[in-house]
């Protein structure tokens, strides 16, 4: 949804410094940054201006006094649940980045930021997002896990790999299983 071919990044990180720094890093590689807020009602409101129409990703501060990072990831995925959200935080606390996951955070980035990983986090959620487009009506279509019994197909070849790998499933084993591309 970049606006002239340039990538639009929200950013909600009540720190300047910091700011300015992922702002500058995202602009080398191509990136407009719209500083949506220190907070979170700000930065729901901006999800509906112009600007908040066409962005491409955010980048959400872990910790801040003004809103609860988790709330707010689930307020931004009920408004635009297919927009990116990263993470950048200065605790590396693996509850914490499990709790922002669930919610739905994409991806969680430790302060001090390399830039390199930064980069590659927001270059991947632009590779991620032109994928999703074309999966995501059959994963919203499937919400529960198939079963032996869902699988299509009458040929016998198929119907006795089927039966192996249904013995294989029940034995609760690791098992590889090898075919030429698209069978």
């Amino acid at each position: 949804m970049a606006r002239d071919g340039v990538p639009m990044l929200m950013l909600i990180d009540d720190e300047p410094a910091q700011r300015r720094l992922v702002s500058a890093l995202g602009a080398r590689a191509g990136w407009r940054t719209i500083f949506a807020a220190d907070d979170g009602e700000t930065a729901i409101a901006t999800l509906g201006t112009q600007d908040g129409m066409q962005l491409d990703a955010i980048i959400l501060d872990q910790w801040s006094p003004d809103y609860e990072p988790s709330g707010l990831i689930r307020e931004i995925r009920s408004r635009r649940p297919a927009l990116p959200i990263l993470i950048l935080t200065a605790h590396n606390n693996v509850a914490i980045a499990v709790e922002a996951m669930r919610a739905g955070a994409t991806d969680y980035l430790s302060k001090p930021i390399a830039p390199e990983r930064l980069l590659a986090a927001l270059n991947a959620t632009l590779a991620e997002g032109a994928a999703a487009g074309e999966l995501r009506p059959l994963t919203e279509k499937i919400t529960a896990p198939l079963s032996f019994e869902d699988v299509v197909g009458s040929a016998p070849q198929f119907r006795a790999a089927l039966a192996i790998a249904a013995k294989a499933a029940r034995a609760r084993v690791p098992v590889l299983i090898e075919g030429e591309s698209g069978v």
